[in-house]
């Protein structure tokens, strides 16, 4: 089988030149830290007048801004300032193996690639050799084509996942003599970050192999227990959005000429990602929390009890003066879906009795769905991290849910029998632990 049957191309990476400090090239994710705009403005003052990979994404903190316009055109004067300065430096074709250090697990293993697009549609039902593992939220690709369209370059936080429980793709290449990439601490309590370039032959093709292995229908059959011949062998991790908006433009670019083979060889066809092995030890699975702000709390439970009551799932509210006895009523819920929330200084259970969904996060997005479209003035953010579910939730005005976190090692089986999950279900890591921007790909001619 040819890598190109595995959705698998090898990138030509670009890496920061020598001399660029790479504590100040690399942050965060942008979908990070959305409701704390101080996270930002330090990293911001971090950065300073240095090369940074800052100035070429868009945090979504700032999204609602009046100047997005204006910051796009910046993001993209920049990428095309560091192209033609070398600030941005072409490596030999291959992938990149990475090791991330972070603050709660010492080792997490990656490997850069890029996958093809055409093995991807984030349409629900689809079944693709890429698959989503959560529901695309369509409106929220708009904003994201536009910082993508006119783009010299890519740089990706999109981490997909391999179900390699014998541990044969990414982690044999660490046994090699591999010439050093990077190495170096991240900024922001982000943990140390070390890379190796894989561009011998043989590693490819190594990686190739073990790749064609699992994509074995035989294989995938058994393993899930399903009669289906349409096999799925990665599977969305984070940054299930950008890869849905790299998709959108891919197929727009298609559109947009006579005859779609004219442009089948654009690097706009591929996507740059870490593949991570769901096994991999150093990979948890933490739950995406719900804050929502001005917010009227006792308005919000009043709907949820008539919501529920007509869905034939009555519920009820149980108040707490601390977090704990709240949490210890979640635990004690028995089949009721039990969501912990904390809301004006103090904390409270909604109980879910009978529900109709097998997962807790279902139970409430389906709920907050309804009730958002007839409150335009509350907005929802999703949130990583009890601690900032507690500190935003207790402000006057909002209200933070706690949402309980599924297995990992689940998730593979329950996308192929069941389908994505519902939106925001899973975050792999905490916040501090999402994957920093570093290597860059172009994605024109």
């Amino acid at each position: 089988m040819t890598l190109a049957k595995l959705a698998l191309e090898v990138p030509t990476l670009l890496l920061p030149a020598t001399g660029v400090d790479l504590h100040r090239w690399a942050v965060i994710a942008c979908d990070q830290y959305t409701s704390e705009p101080e996270y930002w403005q330090t990293v911001d003052q971090l950065v300073g007048g240095q090369p940074s990979t800052l100035r070429l994404i868009f945090p979504e903190v700032y999204l609602e801004e009046a100047n997005s316009d204006a910051r796009i055109a910046a993001i993209n004067a920049c990428m095309n300032q560091y192209l033609a300065a070398g600030v941005l430096a072409e490596q030999e074709q291959g992938f990149v193996l990475l090791d991330r250090k972070t603050g709660h697990a010492p080792s997490r293993k990656g490997l850069m690639v890029a996958l093809d697009l055409e093995a991807y549609d984030y349409r629900p039902g689809t079944k693709t050799l890429i698959r989503a593992t959560e529901g695309t939220i369509v409106d929220r690709l708009p904003p994201r084509i536009r910082v993508r369209k006119n783009a010299a370059v890519e740089l990706p936080h999109i981490m997909v996942l391999i179900d390699d429980p014998e541990r044969t793709v990414i982690e044999p290449l660490f046994k090699e003599a591999l010439e050093p990439a990077y190495d170096f601490e991240l900024m922001q309590n982000g943990g140390h970050l070390r890379g190796w370039k894989v561009s011998q032959r043989q590693l490819i093709e190594q990686v190739g192999r073990a790749l064609e292995r699992l994509a074995d229908p035989d294989r995938f059959q058994s393993r899930y227990e399903v009669a289906d011949d349409q096999v799925m062998l990665y599977a969305m991790g984070d940054g299930n959005h950008s890869f849905a908006t790299a998709k959108a433009i891919w197929e727009q670019l298609k559109a947009d000429v006579s005859d779609p083979a004219e442009v089948m060889d654009h690097p706009a066809r591929h996507a740059l990602v870490e593949l991570v092995n769901v096994h991999d030890p150093g990979l948890e699975f933490e739950a995406i929390h719900r804050v929502l702000f001005a917010v009227d709390s006792a308005d919000l439970l009043n709907q949820a009890a008539e919501y529920y009551s007509r869905a034939g799932t009555p519920c009820r509210v149980v108040w707490y003066d601390v977090l704990s006895a709240a949490k210890a009523a979640v635990t004690a819920a028995g089949h009721a879906h039990a969501l912990a929330f904390a809301a004006a200084g103090r904390y409270g259970v909604l109980l879910v009795d009978q529900p109709a969904l097998t997962l807790e996060v279902a139970t409430l997005q389906n709920f907050l769905d309804e009730y958002l479209k007839s409150r335009p003035q509350v907005r929802i953010d999703y949130i990583h991290g009890e601690d900032a579910v507690t500190r935003l939730g207790r402000q006057q005005g909002n209200l933070g849910f706690y949402l309980p976190s599924i297995s990992k090692h689940d998730l593979f089986r329950t996308i192929v029998r069941d389908g994505a999950l519902p939106r925001k279900t899973f975050s792999m890591g905490e916040a501090d632990e999402k994957r920093f921007y570093l290597e860059a790909r172009r994605i024109t001619r």
